[in-house]
């Protein structure tokens, strides 16, 4: 089911990516090892739940049909016996996801999303951005775009220990040179002083900040290529900073565990819908089986929005979906034919 699945989802990329790839020059090697490997690892590791769900249906409801789960019952053996081989078989996906997760996926996605930035995405735009930095610097700036190499309206305010302003520096333009180093073009800078306010502009300057253009410029799937204890060191980093998408990074860290964990809910409802024998055949299973799909999938983007964008916990939201579910999942156990 995954293979197929998989090879669904490289098919339908590769027909919207392939003249990019020509006009870019990609090399076969890269995209077959760089991008489409590591693009396996992403989605069907992310889908894989579901895709356990969707063969559990299929497996069980074929049981079903042909009268081998009732001998089992009428032999005396217990249903949950029947359900041990599923939970193990679980046990042992949601153990490789939880790795995969934590400690695979960071250094694929990595390769993957460096293939994506050289071969179709080039410019990287960012607008009306602001940030304070713990070393008490402010930043604002109007517009960056990667192919410009500039930023466009740049403004910082530096302030002291005690809340007071020590200088004001603005720059029609500011200009990357190095990994902290920058140059000012049509810059403005005001130190304040005890007894006056000292003031320099000029056409250009060269200095040097204490953050880079990686602090500004970057997609926020970069999150993807950082392993947990990255993962943890950035979120604390924005959140000093002030940056509004920190409950969708919190959310991302969070995912990496409760998805892998959906494996077991799955797995039962699966098992509970799936184990009766039906006059429609398999494919009232299968219409199930997807009708939870769908709702399951409908509550972690409710639950997701909530958190980014209300304010919802995001441990809450990540885990919410499958607490739920799990106990829809224990009543259809409960209501399985025994």
């Amino acid at each position: 089911m995954m293979g197929v699945i998989m090879l669904l989802a490289v098919i339908f990329d590769l027909s919207e990516r392939l003249q990019e790839f020509i006009e870019n020059k990609a090399p076969f090697k890269a995209i077959v090892l760089d991008y489409y490997v590591n693009f396996i690892f992403f989605y069907g590791n992310m889908f894989s739940a579901l895709i356990i769900f969707i063969s559990v249906i299929w497996f069980t409801a074929k049981m079903a049909q042909n009268t081998e789960i009732i001998p089992m019952l009428n032999s005396g053996r217990p249903f949950h016996r029947f359900l041990r081989p599923y939970m193990i078989g679980a046990t042992l996906l949601t153990l490789m996801s939880l790795a995969m997760n934590h400690f695979i996926l960071p250094s694929a996605n990595a390769k993957r999303l460096g293939f994506e930035e050289e071969f179709y995405r080039f410019s990287l735009s960012v607008s009306n951005y602001h940030a304070d930095f713990p070393n008490g610097e402010s930043v604002y700036f109007k517009n960056y775009k990667s192919d410009q190499g500039y930023i466009q309206d740049f403004y910082m305010e530096k302030w002291s220990e005690d809340n007071k302003l020590e200088y004001f520096l603005s720059a029609k333009r500011l200009r990357p040179t190095g990994d902290k180093t920058w140059t000012l073009e049509d810059y403005f800078l005001r130190k304040v002083g005890q007894t006056g306010d000292e003031i320099v502009h000029g056409d250009k300057m060269d200095t040097t900040f204490a953050f880079g253009i990686d602090e500004f410029a970057r997609r926020d799937n970069i999150v993807e290529t950082m392993d947990y204890e990255e993962l943890n060191n950035f979120i604390e980093r924005e959140k000093q900073k002030g940056n509004e998408n920190v409950p969708a990074f919190e959310l991302v860290k969070h995912q990496r565990t409760s998805y892998p964990f959906a494996s077991y809910v799955l797995t039962l409802i699966g098992v509970a819908v799936s184990s009766r024998k039906s006059r429609g055949g398999i494919g009232v299973h299968i219409a199930t089986g997807l009708a939870f799909v769908f709702i399951y999938i409908f509550a972690m983007q409710v639950t997701s929005v909530a958190a980014i964008n209300i304010g919802f916990p995001t441990l809450l939201a990540s885990w919410i979906p499958n607490l739920v579910f799990g106990v829809i999942g224990l009543v259809l156990y409960r209501l399985a034919p025994k």
